[in-house]
């Protein structure tokens, strides 16, 4: 295949010939270049793009964007071998070794656990795991690099496993209310940090409010989106029918279309 010598026969072992003639002296100037942190970005992407595939239920792209998302891990895997830190053969060994700790359920003491059965006890033995490591803290473990909303949302639970969470949703929808009535505020006074401090703290009441109701915040939103996106698109539509532009439409008529749209 194009004159490249593959070490081994598998296609892990073939994509890992490739990354390695990729990053080799006679390999690709960028590929070369790249380092962990101009990489994360792409790697994020990626994500993102398996991710929209799934919604999009289109299999032959899933297909394709899970091998991007893999040429990721075997480039990362590259370079960290490049510095005698790991390679992708560890990486898989100990991938295989925490699934194995992470499901004794099955490897160990089969049982009749129940799915979330397992999502708790599955949080025990990572919160365990981080009792081993030195001066860990209970939230240390979230990643940063989250979306922001994702994020608050793990912070949330994380901190819920020990009791520090709302006993029930009374609680959670005075919060709420609380937090918009100092948004206003903080809009009244014109003072910019202040508000995006207090939207902040609004944003993050509502995601608890999710979370206590077994809501996806991050679905949610995204539902929230294409349903605007949809209704946004009869308005354009409707004025695209008249021969008018949008921003020749009052707000008035752009409310009745909109109105329109949510009975469709």
């Amino acid at each position: 295949m194009g004159g490249i010598e593959f070490l081994g026969d598998s296609p892990l072992e073939r994509l890992m010939s490739l990354m390695s003639k990729l990053r080799s002296e006679n390999g690709c100037p960028w590929d070369r270049e790249q380092t962990f942190s101009t990489i994360a970005p792409y790697t994020i992407e990626e994500a993102y793009e398996v991710s929209e595939a799934i919604n999009q239920n289109d299999m032959d792209s899933l297909k394709e964007e899970l091998g991007d998302l893999l040429f990721q891990v075997v480039f990362h895997s590259q370079m960290a071998a490049e510095k005698n830190a790991f390679d992708l053969v560890q990486v898989c060994d100990g991938l295989v070794e925490k699934m194995v700790r992470r499901h004794p359920h099955v490897f160990q003491a089969p049982d009749n656990r129940t799915a979330e059965d397992q999502s708790i006890a599955w949080e025990d033995i990572k919160a365990k795991e981080r009792k081993q490591k030195t001066n860990a803290g209970y939230l240390d473990d979230v990643p940063l690099a989250l979306p922001a909303l994702t994020r608050s949302e793990k912070l949330q639970k994380r901190a819920a496993r020990v009791g520090f969470d709302w006993p029930n949703l009374d609680g959670v929808l005075e919060k709420i209310t609380e937090e918009a009535q100092e948004v206003a505020m903080a809009a009244e006074n014109k003072h910019q940090d202040a508000i995006e401090d207090e939207i902040g703290d609004l944003i993050f009441a509502v995601t608890n409010l999710a979370r206590k109701l077994n809501v996806d915040p991050e679905k949610a939103l995204r539902r929230t989106n294409n349903k605007f996106t949809g209704r946004f698109k009869h308005i354009e539509a409707m004025a695209k029918s008249s021969g008018r532009e949008l921003s020749e439409m009052s707000l008035d008529e752009m409310e009745k279309f909109w109105s329109d749209a949510k009975s469709l």
